[in-house]
């Protein structure tokens, strides 16, 4: 991974769907069913639960709670890929934030020491950059950090 995952740089967002970049404030991009309420992530053309097509988009809250998580110890495949190289990989945390109704994301996280991480903790979505492209451009990812 590239630069600092605290101070984002611009750049463009790894997939617009997930959550506007630019943006002084951003938030993961969800969609709520109309039918059944059920919430999800990404926001998708239909309900993961009961396969409406009723859907709406819904900003996701940029807290929640620690639900699970581990510590990486392999350079991650395609398409999560970073700038590193195997002579500067460092190991990373990953997790499931649990953000509200029983949803919980799959992110990575800022931190990856096990004596700073603990499950419950309050965390916050922040972006960071994943790659930089061959022009410069840095792509932008996002991940939790505990608060």
């Amino acid at each position: 991974m590239v630069g600092s995952m605290t101070e984002p740089a611009v750049g463009r967002a790894i997939d617009p769907v997930l959550f506007d970049w630019p943006a002084t404030r951003p938030a993961l991009r969800g969609a709520r069913c109309r039918d059944c309420g059920a919430l999800g992530f990404p926001a998708s053309a239909s309900c993961r639960r009961c396969g409406s097509e009723a859907v709406a988009p819904e900003e996701l809250p940029r807290r929640g709670r620690l639900w699970t998580w581990t510590v990486q110890h392999l350079m991650p495949k395609e398409p999560y890929r970073s700038s590193e190289t195997a002579a500067t990989f460092v190991p990373y945390g990953v997790g499931y934030v649990e953000l509200l109704e029983g949803l919980c994301i799959e992110s990575r996280l800022t931190e990856s020491d096990p004596g700073k991480l603990c499950i419950g903790a309050e965390m916050e979505l922040v972006i960071h950059p994943q790659w930089v492209e061959p022009d410069g451009t840095a792509v932008m990812s996002f991940a939790f950090k505990p608060v």
